[in-house]
Order: C-alpha cells, then structure tokens, then sequence
C-alpha cells in the first residue's frame, strides 16, 4: 500500500424514505430554531410547501430564486432577505442550483445548512462553491459551505423525469471519474468512487424504464452522494474545467454538459491515467472508460453533443482559449489544440475509441 492522504468530510447523512418528515428534528440537532428556507419553482407546491408545513412559524424566509451556476447578483438579492429575516440556519430543497444557493449564503453569512437533495447532482456533499459572475464561472473550496447535515429522501426522487435522472446521474459520475484520477487521490476515495460509478450504471437504465422503482432510485441516490463525497475529498482536473467554462461563459445547461463532456475527457485522460480508467470501466462493465461512457448515455437518450445543447461552433475557438487560459493539473497536458480538438469531438458527438 502507497502512502497517502485522506481527510474525511464532517457532516450528518439522513438516507432513507419518507425521511422529509424529519425536518424540524434536524433543524433541532444543530441547536436552531429559525430556518431561511430555499427551494425552487418546480417544489414550490409540494415537497418545498410540505417543508414550510413541518416547520411552521419557525421559517425566517423562504426563496425560490435559484438559478443554473449559482449568478452572484442573485445570491446578493437573496443575502438582504436572509439579513431581513434574521434566521439561524438555511434550509435548501432542490437540485444542485439551490444548493449552490445555499452554499453561497453560507460561505457570506457563516450560517449552517441543512441540505434536501432532490436530483443527483451530489455537490450537497462537496465544500465546493461555483459561482457566476460577468459570465466567468469561478469555483472555491471551503469549509464554509460544506452542508452540516444532509437529508436523502428517496420518495422525493420517484416523480424525477427520466431525462433529468439520466443527466443529474451521469453528472455525479463526473465527480467520481475523475476523483480516480486526482493528483491528490488515495484508496478509500477511489474504492467510494468505484461504488458510486457502479450504483448509478446499474440504476439509471431501470429508472429509464420504471421511473418509480424504488430500489434503483435508492441505488441512484446513494450513487450520487458517494460521488460527490468523491469530489469534496480530492481536487479537480481537466473535466470540471472544461464544463464549467462552457457552462459559465456559454450558459450551456449543468448536467447536461457534463453528460456530453465526460466520456470525451474519461478517453483523453486514458492514455496518461490507464489504471484510473480502467477502473472506471470495471465499474461500467465495460473495456474502455470513454466509449462505455458515452454508450450509457446514448443508450438512455441523453445528450451526446454540444450542438444539441445549445453550443455554437464558432464558439468552440473561444471556449478552448478561456479553458487553457489559466494553469491546472491534469493527468494528461493540456494545450489548446489538443483541447480544440476535444471539443470538436464533443460538438459533433465522435464516439471515442478509448
């Protein structure tokens, strides 16, 4: 065994079904008794009113102002009714666009948070910020914004369209693939993120055919906390680079981005992280990481090309330019051409052969 590194993430995880019901006990747990609650427009009338409901006249403030890579000018707007209502905590029901909300208020206000995930985005479990402004997409890691208790409730994913399922779940394995090929990665992140990888490929095509089966959404859910937990115990590399440029400075969608980007980057990386990938095939149940990859999302009729997101070609000069304008680890070297060239692949949707 090689030496390493490993510092465990602090935090509470409530995993179960029916477990939304709890809470008001959890807002208790942390010593507070005046929640700011969050959510988003799609939860307004139901999961968000049902937390609102247990709450009671305990919430300081409730906001459905999230918004895709978390702008700063909305998090401002929403910081002067945090200040306003005077709360203890923050509350936050949704996708990764309310959480990222939610961290934000926390990083400016030092206030713990409760986290309700709804998707599978798995940045609950992360102390990683991004956040957008002037149409750079900057992230920062901080203890700060780490959730202090996160609530998985399985019932709260059973109505989650097929097509949101497969890119949230494709977007948390990012986080594990490339936590296998982290500079900074030890064994029990990468044997974490071989589980998380393997949970979410088993369950994804179930609930693309029976989006109420419970124990594949169970699987999911777990999936997408272990590879979050992934990411928020190693650093990033070349793919979250990629997916945050195109996302902050093009305003291409999350998850879908990452779904498009992932088996491009898994199969640029290969040559210089074999093992690492290797693992992430052993985990698809496949031979070659890329191509496993981007067949899973083929095959679940999930987006494969940038075109159909919404990315301009002329476009893809400038968003390698913004991509390799400032250093950063990677596996492999990172240079424009090379990055242009990835692009192209992911733009016309090239099934790649590693």
């Amino acid at each position: 065994m090689e030496a390493f590194d490993y510092t465990p993430l602090q935090g509470r995880v409530v995993f179960g079904q029916g477990t939304l019901a709890r809470i008001a006990d959890e807002v208790q747990l942390l010593g507070c008794r005046r929640p700011f609650v969050m959510s988003d427009a799609h939860h307004v009338e139901g999961a968000a009113a049902r937390v609102l409901q247990l709450l009671g006249d305990q919430v300081a403030g409730f906001s459905t102002e999230a918004a895709m890579h978390t702008p700063v000018d909305v998090t401002e707007r929403v910081l002067e009714r945090v200040h306003a209502g005077a709360p203890d905590c923050l509350v936050s029901l949704g996708g990764g666009s309310t959480t990222g909300l939610s961290k934000a208020l926390a990083l400016r206000t030092g206030l713990p948070q409760i986290v309700i995930p709804t998707t599978y985005a798995g940045s609950e479990a992360t102390p990683i910020l991004g956040q957008t402004e002037q149409g750079r997409k900057t992230t920062l890691r901080s203890p700060r914004v780490l959730p202090r208790t996160i609530v998985y409730d399985i019932d709260l994913t059973l109505g989650m369209p097929v097509h949101l399922s497969v890119v949230s779940g494709m977007n948390a394995m990012a986080h594990a693939v490339e936590a296998l090929y982290a500079r900074d990665g030890n064994p029990i992140t990468s044997m974490l993120a071989e589980q998380g990888i393997a949970a979410l490929a088993r369950a994804l095509p179930v609930i693309a055919a029976d989006t109420r089966n419970a124990g594949a959404r169970s699987d999911a859910l777990f999936g997408a906390w272990a590879c979050g937990n992934c990411l928020g115990t190693v650093g990033m590399a070349l793919h979250h680079k990629l997916c945050h440029t195109l996302g902050g400075s093009f305003d291409l969608p999350h998850a879908e981005t990452h779904t498009v980007i992932l088996p491009q980057v898994a199969a640029f990386n290969a040559v210089s992280a074999p093992q690492a990938l290797q693992r992430v095939a052993r985990a698809l149940g496949v031979d070659k990481a890329g191509a496993g990859l981007f067949d899973l999302a083929e095959s679940l009729g999930a987006p494969t090309t940038l075109k159909a997101i919404g990315m301009s070609e002329s476009d893809l000069d400038k968003a390698a330019e913004i991509a390799t304008s400032a250093p950063y680890w990677n596996p492999r070297a990172v240079d424009k051409g090379a990055i242009r060239t990835l692009l192209d692949d992911a733009y016309h949707g090239r099934r790649p052969r590693n």
